[in-house]
């Protein structure tokens, strides 16, 4: 019995040691995924047309083309949900094409720079109509 209790207390301080020795990189990794640089206090209204969607992972991209001062252009770069979340909600690789046009609703960078983060519910066609419908969204897809 002492051999057996001896094994364990020492397969035990390792699992321990192990897991003391993984947890701070967990918190590491989600650090990675804030959104503080991000003024969710005041959001803006973008009204554009889609240079391109990046459906992909940890984060999704929409480049937007915004008309800007002097009939000058301005492309905005917006990050959203990872493409595993926003496929919950019916969005697939082909939900936004080059071409289309937008009004969507963005937290901007604090920086001030042409960027922010955006959300799927905050999404719409610019005739007011959803990017992916109530019916596309089931979870059971």
């Amino acid at each position: 019995m002492s051999w057996f209790r001896s094994r364990f207390v020492f397969w035990l301080a390792k699992a321990l040691l192990a897991a003391a020795v993984l947890a701070p990189l967990c918190s590491t990794a989600r650090a990675h995924h804030s959104f503080a640089i991000f003024d969710q206090a005041h959001p803006i209204e973008l009204i554009g047309i889609v240079q391109e969607f990046k459906f992909t992972n940890p984060h999704t991209f929409i480049v937007l083309r915004v008309g800007g001062q002097n009939a000058r252009s301005v492309l905005w770069h917006l990050e959203g949900q990872s493409a595993n979340s926003l496929r919950w909600s019916g969005w697939s690789a082909e939900s936004l094409k080059p071409g289309n046009q937008v009004r969507v609703t963005v937290e901007p960078l604090r920086s001030g720079a042409p960027g922010g983060a955006w959300s799927a519910s905050k999404v719409r066609f610019l005739d007011g109509s959803p990017v992916v419908s109530a019916a596309e969204g089931s979870i059971g897809r």
